[in-house]
């Protein structure tokens, strides 16, 4: 359920932001929050911070900034906890991360240096290439959940909170598939009591976030919330959940320029993308088995945006490769590379080359910074379970059972602010009205 009831829950006192893992993306999305708050810096690449929205018909006028037109929490009542397997500070991740210059870093490293991350619930299994000795001990998993449903708890009184959201900044876990211990909660709970091999530490952050009526959002590939007993336990609980894969370089730019082809009725004979990474999240993903939790999530894009079966003519020959490499020196300045094959008017081939020098965490760190705000603002809308006028963020949208994901950006961009306009008792923009007055004009 997505739709917002009548009465929306006003904003008041402080929201806690919780990032399971404080590595690059968490910390840059800290240090950004407390820079723009001290008015060091602009929030560039935020949604809710920088874009407005429009209202009624365009000759009306009324185009507000989202911030001020929805009851969003202001950046001024955040703030911050984690959990990380490495104890590090939040300044000292940063400074290890390597996004932001010292600069950025020391004009704001008295906060920063206050955040120190909560005992992980960490288990090497499910990440490889990643270790560190700020890890739970627990008789099982079930223990574990409940320790983190503690720190919840514990995090909340600490900063005097009134409310949290939780938003996944962890490493990709390794690729697994829904098995019968998430069939439904009381299959879930039993099979962290036999620590099941199949549930994995970002479910159980997801399950105790649940549990606490805490949003939660899942910026990894990794199977986590989107397993059919924490799909109910949201909704019984009326917690919001989104997910999957925080949508960012390479996806990002596939999501701008396939729906476009696909308006031009051009074809795509093949889709070549390549990436170099040197960041802890390159790490992780040099293992076989992270990397094909990715892998998933990037190539399933194209699919749904062309549709090959409504277009065989256009899109069902497409070859579509993916690489990930890591490499060390570029750290978080990611590379990606595309080289698309196209065809247009008599079947004449032409190409596109596509090289993205992008910041992997500061193209996600406006992403936490909406996520957790938007699903605040659901969460006191009264919306709940999965948020699919979300996907606007994902790589890889969670969705109900029985429908499909949304990948054109546009579409998912309309989608994200008619609910908006929803939640602020205004009228859905179909742009249907000014169209027939343009045509009966025209007449």
């Amino acid at each position: 359920m997505d739709r917002p009831t009548q009465d929306l829950r006003p904003h008041r006192g402080k929201l806690l932001v919780l990032t399971p893992g404080m590595g690059a993306v968490a910390t840059t999305f800290m240090a950004g929050v407390e820079a723009v708050r001290r008015d060091l810096a602009r929030p560039f690449g935020s949604l809710t911070q920088m874009q407005t929205i429009r209202l009624g018909r365009r000759s009306e006028g009324r185009s507000p900034l989202v911030r001020d037109f929805v009851d969003l929490a202001p950046l001024s009542d955040l703030v911050f906890a984690g959990w990380d397997p490495i104890p590090d500070d939040a300044l000292a991740a940063a400074r290890r991360a390597a996004v932001l210059r010292p600069e950025h870093l020391d004009p704001i490293a008295e906060p920063l240096s206050a955040i120190r991350p909560m005992k992980a619930a960490f288990d090497r299994s499910y990440v490889k290439r990643l270790d560190g000795p700020n890890v739970k001990k627990a008789a099982n998993k079930f223990e574990l959940a409940e320790a983190l449903r503690e720190d919840i708890r514990n995090a909340m009184a600490e900063h005097g909170a009134d409310r949290a959201v939780m938003v996944w900044c962890g490493s990709t876990e390794i690729h697994l598939r829904p098995a019968a211990c998430h069939a439904d909660p009381d299959a879930l709970v039993a099979g962290m009591k036999n620590d099941d091999p199949a549930i994995s530490p970002s479910q159980l952050y997801a399950y105790a976030a649940i549990m606490e009526g805490v949003p939660y959002a899942n910026g990894a590939p990794n199977l986590s919330a989107d397993v059919p007993a924490l799909e109910t336990l949201a909704v019984e609980r009326g917690v919001p959940i989104a997910g999957k894969d925080f949508k960012t370089g390479q996806t990002l730019m596939k999501t701008i320029l396939a729906p476009g082809f696909k308006a031009r009725m051009l074809g795509i004979a093949g889709w070549f993308s390549t990436n170099i990474l040197g960041n802890r999240d390159g790490e992780v993903l040099d293992d076989p088995d992270s990397f094909r939790a990715k892998e998933v999530t990037k190539s399933g894009v194209l699919d749904t945006i062309l549709q090959p079966d409504v277009y065989p003519e256009l899109y069902g020959e497409l070859y579509h490769k993916v690489r990930i490499n890591y490499y060390p020196p570029r750290g978080d300045e990611k590379e990606g590379w595309d080289n698309i094959d196209i065809f247009g008017w008599l079947g004449y081939p032409m190409q596109i080359k596509v090289d993205f020098l992008c910041r992997d965490s500061i193209l996600a760190a406006p992403i936490v910074l909406d996520l957790a705000l938007l699903l605040d603002l659901a969460g006191r809308a009264g919306m709940r379970g999965i948020q699919e006028w979300l996907s606007f963020y994902f790589k890889s949208p969670h969705v109900a059972e029985g429908h499909v994901a949304e990948h054109d950006l546009f579409l998912q961009h309309l989608r994200l602010k008619n609910t908006l306009r929803l939640i602020g008792g205004e009228e859905p923009l179909t742009h249907l009205d000014e169209a027939l007055e343009s045509a009966g004009a025209d007449a």
